[in-house]
């Protein structure tokens, strides 16, 4: 009994997950899944992070560093001296003079000793004279273009998979346009059979309703082909399972949707252009310190010795005495060497290299002030032209609506001539051709019309997935 009572138990908690697991993504989980694994989007990300640690870096450059060194070894040293011509007065009755002629004292010094020192010291950057200040903003300013342009990139994931999402409920639809057409061809056959028995048709009439049926299946045939594509290709975009995107059953309805506010300042690319506007503003004030004192302040304790010291000479000092150099020095030891202060570094004159700085970053934002005119006059323009496409596109569905209806009723009136045997075959399956077309058509226009909508909506950067 307890058996039984976990097997149930576990059906009921499993049987959630399983019909979630086979349940159909919706357009916001198919959206939401290729914005993770966009490229341009990660990119994006990815230059974001590498913008926050150049901005950290220039935080932490007023942080002291502390650097500590030593080293050991060994020190050998020669020097050799040749002595001039010296001459040393007479003191008399003292002593009566002497004269050492050029190289009497002729001689080779050398030192060897065992060295060692160390060294901590640290500094800090005080005052940078303003240009840190100023390229922090320059990299805020670059990270806020960067995220303007995200939204962008977003509003073309969004385009692209409700586009593809738009496709899927075109390709179903037009399955049913033809099961439809399939089951009142079905219908007429049976209908011909009779009329050919009783000799109100020709077998060529029987025929034409037979190659009907024939095109129709080469048709339920394609539509099984882009189904199976569109699948593949959200598959690639999503990642998600391609057993649940082939549950997806999406109607096709027209977007109602009306510019209130014909305003294109909202664009990513404008606002990414006055981001980077500020950007090069900041760094033309960061170039414009160039002449202003830096200040640092440094503080160092140094450890110097000398061990195992010997000074020696490779000749006797005097001539004629025999005694040459050979001395122990005493072992030697500096510490502490303590040393603290502030220093400062004023660039005077830097051969015009700030001012050539200042000029190029001048001519940086001139260069963007061009592209953002060009890009306003371009997207007001893109405005108007969606607008435009819009309201066609818009128009057309009551157009198509209309001819749909004409063509049921076409149908409806051939059908019935054709059980009378008042109409050919031939003129019944042109009355089911001009239905089928006047269907996909139909809804073709709807599709067109939400593409429409979707490039109007971008147009103003109000682009949303509620809105589809």
């Amino acid at each position: 009994m307890k058996t039984l009572k976990k097997i149930a138990i576990s059906a009921i908690v499993g049987f959630p997950l399983v019909f979630h697991a086979q349940s159909a993504p919706t357009l916001k989980e198919l959206i939401d899944a290729a914005m993770t694994k966009d490229a341009t989007i990660e990119q994006q990300n990815l230059e974001s992070k590498s913008n926050l640690l150049d901005q950290q870096k220039l935080k932490d450059i007023f942080l002291p560093t502390v650097e500590i060194s030593g080293k050991g070894g060994y020190l050998n040293a020669t020097a050799r001296f040749i002595s001039p011509e010296i001459a040393i007065p007479a003191i008399q009755p003292i002593f009566p003079g002497a004269v050492f002629p050029e190289g009497t004292f002729n001689n080779n010094f050398t030192l060897s000793s065992f060295e060692a020192a160390g060294k901590a010291e640290a500094k800090m950057l005080i005052y940078s004279g303003g240009k840190v200040k100023y390229l922090k903003q320059a990299l805020q300013e670059k990270d806020n273009a960067n995220q303007a342009l995200q939204a962008k990139n977003q509003d073309d994931v969004v385009t692209q998979i409700s586009k593809a999402y738009d496709q899927f409920a075109l390709v179903i639809e037009s399955k049913k346009v033809l099961d439809e057409s399939k089951k009142r061809l079905d219908a007429n056959k049976k209908t011909a059979e009779k009329a050919l028995g009783y000799g109100l048709i020709t077998p060529y009439d029987y025929k034409k309703i037979e190659l009907a049926q024939a095109t129709l299946d080469s048709k339920m045939v394609e539509y099984e082909g882009k189904k199976e594509l569109l699948i593949t290709q959200l598959n690639i975009l999503t990642g998600i399972d391609k057993n649940r995107i082939a549950l997806i059953d999406p109607k096709l309805e027209k977007i109602e949707y009306l510019v209130t506010d014909k305003n294109i300042e909202n664009r990513a690319e404008l606002k990414a252009l006055d981001y980077g506007l500020k950007a090069i503003d900041a760094k033309i004030k960061a170039e414009k310190t160039w002449w202003i004192p830096k200040v640092q302040a440094s503080t160092s304790l140094s450890y110097m010795g000398f061990y195992n010291s010997h000074l020696s000479s490779s000749k006797e000092l005097m001539p004629g005495t025999g005694t040459k150099l050979d001395y122990d020095l005493t072992n030697l030891n500096l510490f502490p060497i303590f040393q603290a202060g502030v220093g400062f570094k004023w660039d005077v004159f830097d051969g015009n290299e700030g001012k050539h700085q200042i000029e190029k970053a001048k001519i940086d934002r001139e260069i963007l002030e061009s592209k953002k005119s060009d890009a306003e006059r371009k997207l007001q323009l893109n405005l108007s032209n969606n607008q435009t496409n819009y309201d066609i596109a818009d128009s057309q569905i009551m157009m198509k609506a209309k001819a749909r209806q004409i063509a049921r009723n076409a149908l409806t009136q051939a059908e019935k001539e054709f059980r009378y045997g008042l109409i050919k075959s031939t003129q019944l399956i042109e009355a089911e051709n001009d239905l089928e077309n006047a269907e996909l058509e139909y809804q073709t226009a709807v599709f067109n019309q939400r593409r429409a909508a979707v490039e109007l909506m971008k147009s103003t950067q109000n682009l949303s997935i509620e809105k589809l």
